[in-house]
């Protein structure tokens, strides 16, 4: 060994020892964090106990009335899992530092190389492969379970099998193994304080940072399309975007996001945003940015929301703009409380709104969907529980909620990067978007999972709001539903169901490629994600989707030309506001889009 190759070696013993102090010192930080942790209800982390005793019920039964069925599973998994344990060991008795056959399907958790190359982390690949094939398939051939219960029970098993992977685990990533090798520890010093960071921030919580909050700043980078507040009331901001075409169509579009998130997943940045798409096509849009609320909001219901949220931007749009009629957008809940304001005008004989355009919107809650694990009573209770106590459903909660039906990719894969790799948040706008939550009132969050999800009013039998009864039949005016192929959220079968069941005699459904999100945010120039189309609504989705004809593209233009035959004719573009009763209060977008509210 040369000198240089000595010294060289003592620098990196010394490299070592200082990261090994270090990872000692922020592992003495990590048990301080983790113990202000808040004692919460069990039922907020996962199913009740009743839940397991149910599911072993099911396959102590299902094993007593077919063992045969048992039996196969059994030796299916155990005739793959031998024999790639022999195969392995032959290799290895040959010499050959090479795994055997590997016809797994591609997954990003192992995109690795090393994953495929070596011995060791592709056995242990394939082995917890075929262990998560057999769990499944014991899982999917249950036969003493309801619908809704065998969908529960797929879930949390996944969540199970998803937890378990290899990847998960320092010992087992080949990865995360090299890094701290090549870095002499310091990727795992960098993981730590990742991880110690995150924890403290969140007071004692886990929740993982997935993207850089120095990155961007509302208004600055992200939010940035030119317009001005005309109104604020307690619960909402009214935002009217400045024209950047000469000539407008007369009626005004409308737009109400949902109030689980902000409104500027639809202005992330210039070239996908939906709101200056909207506007350069020469519309005078408006949209509420939603008040993000505290514990003194906690006797807000849905009435209020459809009170002093829709009824009050429609009129103010009216006002300003002149016209006696708008056009409005509902995203996902806020979608859902547009249709319930639509049957209240309707059986008030207000014509104010010209049409209607629901965004992944569930009107029947017959089927939730993949969110439907979490609308059963032991979930729900916890939920009234804790709302009831801290007057909101505080965001970490459903944060945590949604990003568990990814879990891989909203969970594990940036928990990997950043706590096993040492990596910094990617600068990632719609990361940084999806952790920006916001709380929901109590009152509001209760009624809406219990009348809504769990009791299904609005399709069955009628929803009370504001001393009225209504229905989906009662909605009249033309309306336009874009639903999403993939939506974890709103599953587009559900979308259909419930606007097939509205009263007006105009329907026109849309089905675009992709997901809750990337699907509605899918600007043209992309030219990533197409959409289906069909000119009638039979009775059933796969009726529709049978028929239906396939467009390359976006759906915004597809939407643009449904839009433009129901807002009039061009008239000189308005420039926001109006100076008596409607100044303009701030540039957009507002101040409620950038306000934090601290949890209890």
């Amino acid at each position: 060994m040369t000198t240089k190759e000595t010294d060289n070696t003592a620098e990196n013993i010394e490299v070592l020892n200082e990261n090994l102090a270090k990872i000692n010192e922020l592992s003495k930080r990590l048990a301080g964090a983790l113990s202000q942790k808040k004692p919460t209800n069990p039922s907020l982390q996962g199913p009740g106990q009743d839940f397991f005793a149910m599911t072993a019920a099911a396959y102590a039964s299902d094993v007593m009335a077919n063992p045969s069925k048992m039996i196969e599973t059994q030796v299916d998994y155990w005739g793959k899992a031998l024999t790639h344990y022999i195969d392995a060991q032959q290799n290895l008795m040959r010499g050959k530092l090479e795994p055997p056959e590997d016809n797994s399907p591609a997954d990003p958790r192992f995109a690795s190389p090393l994953w495929n190359e070596h011995p060791y982390f592709n056995f242990l690949k394939q082995q917890y492969l075929y262990s998560a094939e057999a769990i499944s398939s014991a899982v999917d051939n249950l036969e003493d379970l309801d619908d809704k219960d065998r969908k529960r029970v797929r879930y949390f098993t996944r969540q199970i099998v998803d937890m378990m992977s290899p990847a998960n685990f320092l010992g087992t990533n080949p990865e995360a193994l090299a890094k701290a090798a090549e870095t002499n520890g310091q990727s795992l010093v960098d993981g730590l304080e990742n991880l110690v960071r995150d924890i403290e921030s969140s007071d004692g919580e886990l929740m993982v940072t997935l993207a850089d909050k120095t990155a961007f700043e509302i208004g600055e980078n992200i939010g940035t399309s030119e317009g001005s507040v005309v109104y604020r009331n307690e619960i909402m901001e009214l935002i009217q975007y400045a024209p950047t075409t000469e000539k407008v169509h007369k009626t005004p579009l409308v737009v109400f996001p949902p109030w689980i998130n902000r409104f500027y997943i639809m202005d992330l940045k210039p070239k996908n945003s939906l709101i200056k798409w909207i506007v350069d096509q020469g519309y005078t849009l408006f949209i509420v940015s939603w008040k993000n609320p505290d514990q003194t909001y906690r006797d807000f219901a849905l009435g209020d929301y459809v009170e002093k949220g829709y009824m009050t931007a429609i009129e103010a749009a009216k006002a300003i703009t002149g016209e006696d009629k708008v056009n409005a957008v509902g995203y996902c809940i806020a979608g859902t409380t547009l249709a319930l304001t639509l049957a209240l005008l309707e059986k008030a004989g207000d014509k104010s709104v010209k049409s209607a355009t629901f965004f992944t919107t569930l009107t029947d809650f017959e089927d939730q969907g993949e969110f439907g694990v979490f609308l059963t009573d032991d979930f729900v209770d916890a939920i009234e529980d804790q709302a009831s106590k801290t007057g909101v459903l505080e965001y970490p909660i459903m944060s945590r909620t949604f990003s568990f039906l990814r879990a891989n990719d909203l969970v594990y894969g940036p928990a990997i990067r950043s706590y096993m790799m040492g990596e910094a948040p990617p600068a990632f706008d719609l990361l940084y978007w999806n952790g920006d939550g916001t709380h929901l009132p109590a009152a509001m969050v209760i009624e809406y999972l219990r009348e809504l999800c769990q009791g299904n009013k609005l399709a069955k039998g009628g929803f009370d709001v504001l001393g009225e009864t209504v229905t989906l039949s009662d909605i009249k005016v033309p309306v336009c539903s874009v639903a999403c192929e993939t939506d974890h959220i709103a599953a587009w079968k559900s979308c259909y169901s419930g606007f097939r069941q509205m009263g007006s005699k105009s329907k026109t459904f849309i089905l675009s490629e992709s997901g809750h999100i990337a699907g509605i945010v899918n600007p043209p120039s992309k030219k990533k994600y197409g959409h289906y189309t069909n000119e009638d609504v039979p009775g059933e989705s796969s009726d529709w989707l049978d028929s239906a004809t396939f467009n390359e593209g976006s759906w915004w233009p597809t939407w643009d030309k449904w839009l433009k035959t129901r807002s009039g004719a061009k008239v000189a573009a308005r420039v926001p506001g109006s100076e008596k009763k409607y100044p303009i209060l701030a540039a957009a977008p507002g101040i409620y889009v950038k306000e934090k509210v601290k949890i209890s």
